[in-house]
């Protein structure tokens, strides 16, 4: 370790991609911080704010590899350590789904300094840029959300699709593009209506965000015509429904 006092990191949620959904905090961490590691997810825009000499790519590398979370985790503690302010910038909530957790362990364990800075989950923003409520009192007052990759080193899933197809609640799939087939066809075996409204919602909120709708008996077709492809959330429920009340005179996105 160096003889420095450690500096302290931030784990910096981004929003789900427009500058201006940015926190006020987040936004002046990022001016302050004199080494930002970021992934993709927080889009070109917000990672075009970042100068390019203290900013690092810890998302996807080359040839399709992405860089390994233990590189991620040892490279926070060295930049602390070396006495710098260091934020961890990620896409929309750093703690919902987004290894925040994981990140904030390994620093305490090594004796770092270490805040978390909220930031507006996509799993909201996403539908709401839609024109999506997650919530309504005609029709729902519960939500859950729901990791549509999970560590693939798991023996077994741990989602209860049955469980969840029995709330009568809307459902929020994050990184759920490529297992939609798995998961609606899941739904279904479970007793939901095969007529409930779903929509996909890729990029929410960046200039080319991409909106597609059907129901859980459609909606890998829609998917496959449409081209959604990652980032994306799947919304299911009477409330996707909801978009098509309103999209003629949604604005913002």
């Amino acid at each position: 370790m160096a003889d420095t006092a450690p500096g302290k990191v931030y784990l910096v949620g981004s929003g789900p991609g427009d500058p201006d959904l940015l926190t006020v905090k987040a936004k002046r961490l990022l001016e302050e911080a004199d080494v930002v590691l970021h992934d993709k997810l927080p889009g070109p825009e917000i990672i075009g704010m970042i100068p390019e000499e203290k900013r690092e790519d810890v998302g996807k590398r080359a040839g399709g590899e992405w860089t390994p979370q233990e590189y991620t985790n040892a490279r926070l503690v060295e930049l602390a350590e070396d006495g710098n302010t260091v934020v961890r910038l990620k896409g929309g909530d750093p703690t919902v789904f987004g290894r925040g957790g994981e990140e904030l362990a390994h620093l305490a364990e090594n004796g770092i300094p270490v805040e978390i800075v909220p930031g507006i989950t996509s799993a909201i923003a996403g539908a709401e840029a839609a024109g999506i409520p997650v919530t309504h009192r005609d029709y729902t007052s519960s939500v859950s959300f729901v990791t549509g990759h999970e560590d693939p080193t798991k023996d077994e899933s741990a989602v209860d699709w049955d469980a969840l197809a029995a709330t009568g609640g809307t459902l929020v799939v994050l990184m759920g593009v490529g297992k939609l087939p798995q998961y609606t066809e899941a739904l279904r075996d479970a007793g939901m209506d095969p007529d409930t409204p779903v929509a996909l919602i890729e990029r929410a909120t960046w200039p080319d965000q991409q909106v597609a709708t059907g129901t859980l008996d459609t909606i890998v077709s829609v998917r496959d015509e449409a081209g959604i492809e990652p980032p994306a959330i799947t919304v299911i429920g009477e409330v996707a429904g909801e978009r098509e009340r309103v999209v003629e005179f949604l604005e913002g996105y």
